[in-house]
């Protein structure tokens, strides 16, 4: 068990088959590994990686968009309620000491972008990749799969 942990999962609320099967995987072992995941709180990525920790006795926190804790997926043990729309990515990223990024939209991509620039890691599962000026920014680690992931999260956070 790794206590201190807490890595942020990001992702679509409309994702495919296949990243719900990835996140759920994700949530199921960060629990394993005793870390706290932080999610945007919704449907999607997120509740399918807090469907798999808190399969696992994990704990899960949602930061959410709106003024309800009513809005919460089911398996968000803590809801942060911000009424904030949006706006309350720059706090889903910069919650994590790690962030795992998979597939997603814009609104992921605005995650990595918070925390890139706040100098926090970011593994990505199936999702963005970036470049500058026609050349490719390895800024973000790529994960082959979700064992990988979490061991590149942890890894990058005990580095620290």
């Amino acid at each position: 068990m790794e206590p201190g942990l807490f890595i942020t999962v990001i992702g679509a609320s409309d994702c495919s088959a296949e990243e719900t099967k990835l996140a759920e995987e994700v949530g199921r072992e960060l629990a394993r590994r005793g870390a706290t995941l932080i999610c945007g709180g919704l449907e999607g990525v997120m509740e399918a990686a807090c469907r798999g920790a808190y399969s696992q006795g994990g704990i899960t926190i949602g930061i959410l968009p709106g003024n309800s804790r009513k809005d919460a997926n089911p398996y968000v043990r803590i809801p942060i309620v911000t009424g904030m729309g949006y706006t309350r990515n720059a706090i889903v990223a910069k919650s994590g000491q790690a962030v795992i990024a998979i597939g997603g939209s814009y609104g992921t991509l605005s995650e990595i972008a918070y925390a890139l620039q706040s100098d926090i890691p970011v593994i990505g599962l199936g999702t963005w990749s970036l470049a500058r000026g026609g050349v490719a920014d390895k800024s973000i680690i790529v994960a082959q799969n979700p064992m990988d992931a979490v061991e590149k999260a942890i890894g990058v956070i005990r580095k620290g």
